[in-house]
């Protein structure tokens, strides 16, 4: 038995925030029509001829999300004609492609949580999660494949990419590699190559113009990059602890975010305060690494949010946002136009 989703009550509010007129809360209102109908694609094409693979697979779109690549795609369409069956289709495969990608690097990086429940491999296994993430990447090469040998291309790309910012992730910066700059590909290879799809493919099969899809992928990839930033900041917040998450999580485990990248460069600088700072932080992460209790690195946590890193961090974000808006000069003034500019704002507005 399926049990619904909790993306049906996550997105209900979304497209409501991105227009603010009248006229606009109209194609709102459409919009959340055609979300509606992906997300019963999605649920629909989550089934596999095997019981065995339909718990795993449909376990992360059930625990929800807020499905803005697949928002992306729809409110792209309207460039051109709209909505219709393939712009569907391409929210779906899109979406799942995202899904593929949470498996594996829940996996990689040893989650114990995503999206509020217990991560699959905590469910199941390690093996079982990475076979369903290949599952979900096979059924959304399945869906595009239909599509063109364009929309197969991108797709191609789109994974291939995804691939790599993982690998780089993963691997490090290399000794001829300047840390912020691999950090922020590796941003755009995770997070912004896949947005930057989801909009493309909404002009490709909406009927828009090739000039509209240059500048809504470019938009994509920025607003990508901007999203995993205020995540950074996010991942600091004090507000991070209401919602049941310990703040700090990332840098607890020792994993490079641009406000410790930010501190690292100060502190090679020879600012003392940052070299205090992250001698107290390294010694945390080392803590407990040998088994301290996470508390040990509060006082770190706390004052990290609060240096003046994590005011640029937003900063950083912030001009990655505007850049965003800026790609978006060519289009025509409309409701699609004031919808994505308010989705790049609401991006670096949000608390959690």
């Amino acid at each position: 038995m399926i049990r619904q989703s909790t993306a049906d009550t996550t997105t209900q509010a979304l497209p409501m925030r991105l227009f603010r007129s009248a006229d606009d809360r109209r194609q709102a209102k459409a919009l959340q029509g055609e979300l509606d109908l992906i997300e019963a694609m999605l649920v629909e094409n989550l089934g596999f001829a095997s019981a065995v693979a339909d718990a795993p697979a449909r376990y992360l779109a059930e625990a929800g999300g807020k499905r803005i690549r697949p928002m992306l795609t729809v409110l792209t369409s309207q460039l051109g004609d709209g909505p219709n069956e393939l712009v569907r289709r391409a929210a779906v495969a899109v979406e799942m492609t995202h899904l593929a990608s949470l498996y594996h690097d829940d996996v990689m990086d040893d989650a114990t949580l995503r999206r509020g429940v217990p991560a699959s491999q905590v469910v199941w296994s390690n093996s079982v999660a990475i076979l369903a993430g290949d599952l979900l990447f096979a059924r959304a090469s399945s869906l595009v494949a239909g599509m063109g040998e364009d929309a197969i291309l991108l797709q191609a790309r789109t994974f291939e990419r995804l691939c790599l910012g993982q690998l780089h992730e993963t691997v490090g910066p290399q000794p001829e590699d300047e840390h912020i700059a691999h950090y922020i590909q590796v941003l755009a290879d995770k997070t912004g190559a896949l947005i930057s799809t989801a909009a493309r493919m909404g002009v490709m099969f909406g009927g828009g113009s090739a000039e509209h899809a240059d500048a809504v992928t470019e938009y994509g990839e920025r607003i990508g990059v901007a999203f995993q930033l205020i995540d950074d900041v996010i991942d600091l917040s004090p507000k991070k602890d209401r919602t049941g998450k310990r703040a700090g999580t990332d840098l607890r485990a020792g994993v490079a975010t641009l406000p410790l990248l930010l501190l690292r460069n100060r502190a090679a600088a020879g600012d003392t305060e940052a070299q205090a700072l992250l001698t107290r932080i390294d010694a945390g992460v080392k803590a407990i690494a040998e088994g301290a209790d996470l508390s040990v690195m509060d006082p770190e946590v706390d004052a990290l949010y609060t240096h003046e890193v994590t005011r640029e961090t937003e900063a950083t974000a912030k001009r990655w946002a505007d850049d965003a808006v800026a790609a978006l000069d060519v289009l025509p003034k409309s409701s699609v136009k004031r919808g994505l500019e308010r989705m790049a704002e609401s991006i670096v507005s949000r608390e959690g």
